[in-house]
């Protein structure tokens, strides 16, 4: 099998010994810090394909919401989102700005305030998710279905156990604090 980006034999052996040599040097790290860094790598090369259509990464979370589900209330969005309340109203203000999306209040309920896209920020679709699908296609250069296979059914398995351990932290009265919370506390306001 060559590398798709070179076509060369040569190459995928200097390929092959870099990841030897990451493989390596990371082989006593621990599964979240390697997800971190997997997961930092794929926002920043999403996010230069995205900065020329003035979408950020967290643009992009708010409109692949959308493009699914328009019209959500601005907290159900937030919550598909996995984003606060707080994070989604300053994302929704730029998006609005540029001209993507518009925010209602649907007739009969003036306390929820919906989220629609505009035909632009619909439009948008189009052109972004080619983008993320390059990032994806770049992600698994040199990676086989069998090992592909094995890292989703991996992942999956690891989001079902941590939301677990998460719905059991909450019936112990515990919970996720807010961004907020976490900073007085941190500078011992809390």
């Amino acid at each position: 099998m060559t590398n798709p980006k070179s076509g060369s034999l040569a190459a995928e052996t200097d390929d092959n010994e870099e990841l030897a040599e990451a493989l390596d040097a990371l082989a006593g790290e621990r599964v979240a810090h390697l997800v971190k860094d997997a997961a930092r790598a794929f926002i920043r090369s999403l996010q230069i394909r995205l900065a020329p259509h003035s979408v950020s990464y967290g643009h992009w979370t708010i409109l692949r919401v959308l493009w699914e589900s328009d019209g959500l209330s601005q907290r159900d969005l937030a919550e598909r989102a996995g984003v606060s309340e707080a994070t989604t109203a300053t994302a929704l203000k730029s998006l609005e700005s540029i001209g993507y999306v518009e925010r209602t209040h649907l007739p009969g309920d003036k306390k929820k305030v919906h989220v629609f896209l505009s035909k632009q920020g619909r439009a948008l679709k189009k052109k972004l998710v080619p983008l993320a699908e390059q990032v994806n296609d770049i992600s698994l250069a040199g990676i086989t279905e069998d090992e592909l296979e094995i890292t989703r059914k991996v992942l999956v398995a690891m989001s079902i156990n941590l939301n677990r351990d998460e719905l059991e932290a909450i019936e112990l009265g515990q919970r996720m604090p807010s961004t907020q919370e976490v900073g007085r506390l941190t500078s011992g306001m809390g």
